[in-house]
């Protein structure tokens, strides 16, 4: 074999060795001094620290498919505050909001975790719209639970839900 070749070779190999994909997954810590030769078939017993309970999160799907409902409820509650079409590529204001909402659907808190600095007013207005809007459309097996959306706000005071949108101009 040339040197190159062989040169190659030696950093293929130590790239490779290198690689996460090709380590044994070791516990780290103090434990990590127990003997690697142990069970194979022993099962790691679960943390105390795991919760034992199905988490609802903002991806479940059900979660998903209510705030389509709660997006449309909005829309019914104030058809003319719509923005129609696509929304301008530089929306005035862009706010996000989160709902807690009781098993009925009545709106018992509105908290924001997206405010504009340039526009305060916006985070006011549309606190005031949610709870106008209550109640909501009830939650069904959901129960009591947090509604997550995103407001696009027009200069206007028209606006899309980032759920329903329509999607934004390119100019």
């Amino acid at each position: 074999m040339n040197f190159a070749f062989k040169t190659l070779l030696l950093a293929t190999v130590l790239g490779l060795a290198g690689c996460s994909i090709f380590k044994q997954d070791t516990p780290a810590g103090p434990a990590s001094s127990a003997s690697a030769e142990g069970p194979a078939d022993e099962v790691a017993k679960p943390s105390a620290e795991v919760p034992t309970t199905r988490l609802i999160t903002a991806q479940t799907p059900a979660v998903r498919a209510y705030r389509k409902i709660g997006a449309q409820h909005i829309y019914k509650a104030y058809p003319k505050r719509i923005y129609k079409g696509k929304i301008p590529p530089l929306v005035y204001a862009v706010v996000v909001t989160e709902t807690d909402i009781d098993s009925t659907g009545k709106v018992t808190g509105v908290y924001f975790s997206r405010t504009p600095s340039h526009a305060p007013e916006v985070s006011g207005m549309i606190a005031q719209l949610i709870k106008d809007a209550s109640p909501l459309p009830n939650p069904g097996k959901l129960g009591g639970h947090t509604y997550v959306d995103t407001w696009l706000w027009d200069r206007s005071g028209n606006f899309q839900l980032d759920t329903l949108t329509l999607g934004q101009r390119s100019r």
